[in-house]
């Protein structure tokens, strides 16, 4: 009866076990539809055959703080995969994407990772937006030799990890100069402030860059507050802000954050325009902003009504896919993955280290969100577009050129 018993209870906790990893893990090994609003499927699917389909890695944050962000991304590339094999593939090959949720966590992208390297072993790996999401997942990245390419991840630092870690957007000394450019001249301001998430990579080290060069400038910080992602009360920084009446404000947070602090700002009477990146952009900055967030400004990475003929097709492409006008999460991230593409496409092989070359070498490369010339670091030199928020939607203002 005691042996009956316990070889019952280890059978309900092998079942309780396998429940919990379906959990966890998410993706499939294989790219899913054009037009599948699922962002990403349950299950542990086996990689396909190596001889029939070459299997690329996503890490984003599908769920948690940033989770549209890591919607917006993982759509962009599907859409992008999508079109490179409705073109033949790459090498004869069909390609299919791989996709695990870190839940807006750092240390999950950095298990995602590792699990995209020993277990699916896959040929290139794309993620994150969130740049300390990023930083874990590179050290892992290059540790093993495998490309990475984050669409989004502006923090310096993460191209720093080393030669096979790669962006196809602007980063943070030139976001943040860009901020304080705008400030000075743009709106004139002579004084401002700083609230600062004092967890976040990306937002600190946007405010490092604002504040000399704002002050270089001849502008003067007249207050530095700081806050944590996830926080729900910011009234007693705004307070001590609304004290050092500055013309601006600098918020380089997430629009998690700034909705609220938007809305908090509003009602202590504080009047003076935020200012913020590209962390910003997200629908649900609406929804938890509301007309509190009406007049402010952020720096992103395109523009919806730009001309340019990429960019006009992607946001074609992608309203037919999903019914939505795409943000600059999903132009980055489709950016990265045709990068991605086109680097295997001139590669002798699908080596780590024949990939790796090929995608330092892109160069001119025709993106929706810009064109792509990666320099000795990885780094891409693009513009920066500042938007208004204004009637509910993001009105382009200027462009600032690096």
């Amino acid at each position: 009866m005691r042996r009956n018993s316990l070889a019952l209870l280890a059978a309900i906790a092998a079942v309780l076990a396998v429940g919990c990893e379906k959990k966890k893990t998410t993706g499939e090994g294989e790219a899913k539809p054009a037009g599948n609003n699922t962002p990403v499927a349950q299950g542990t699917a086996p990689a396909p055959a190596e001889g029939d389909t070459i299997l690329l890695g996503e890490v984003g944050s599908l769920t948690g703080a940033q989770a549209t962000f890591g919607i917006s991304t993982q759509r962009g590339i599907e859409l992008a995969l999508n079109e490179a094999n409705a073109q033949g593939g790459v090498k004869g090959k069909k390609l299919a994407v791989r996709v695990y949720d870190d839940q807006s966590k750092p240390e999950e992208a950095g298990n995602a990772t590792t699990r995209l390297i020993t277990q699916d072993k896959v040929k290139i790996i794309l993620g994150e937006v969130a740049s300390s999401n990023s930083l874990a997942m590179a050290e892992k990245a290059q540790a093993a030799k495998v490309p990475m390419i984050t669409p989004s991840s502006t923090n310096p630092a993460v191209t720093q990890k080393g030669d096979y870690i790669f962006r196809v957007c602007f980063i943070d000394p030139f976001q943040g100069a860009v901020a304080a450019k705008f400030s000075r001249e743009n709106l004139k301001a002579n004084n401002a402030a700083l609230l600062t998430d004092n967890k976040s990579a990306y937002s600190i080290g946007l405010a490092e860059v604002f504040e000399p060069k704002f002050t270089e400038l001849g502008g003067k910080v007249v207050d530095k507050q700081s806050y944590s992602q996830g926080d729900t009360d910011f009234r007693s920084q705004l307070t001590a802000i609304k004290k050092a009446k500055p013309d601006v404000i600098y918020v380089p947070g997430y629009y998690s954050d700034v909705g609220i602090i938007a809305k908090q700002a509003r009602e202590l009477g504080i009047k003076a325009p935020l200012i913020g990146g590209d962390g910003w952009d997200s629908p649900k900055l609406f929804e938890l902003g509301g007309s509190a967030i009406e007049g402010n400004y952020f720096s992103n990475h395109y523009a919806t009504d730009n001309p340019a003929k990429e960019t006009q097709n992607f946001i074609s492409e992608y309203k037919k896919a999903y019914n939505e006008t795409p943000d600059a999460l999903a132009a980055l991230g489709y950016d990265a993955a045709r990068v991605a593409v086109d680097a295997m496409k001139r590669s002798k092989d699908l080596s780590p280290e024949a990939i790796r070359d090929a995608i330092a070498q892109t160069k001119d490369f025709p993106g929706a969100a810009g064109t792509i010339t990666l320099d000795a670091n990885r780094n891409p030199s693009k513009p920066a577009v500042v938007l208004q928020i204004a009637d509910g939607k993001y009105k382009y203002v200027t462009t600032v050129n690096p």
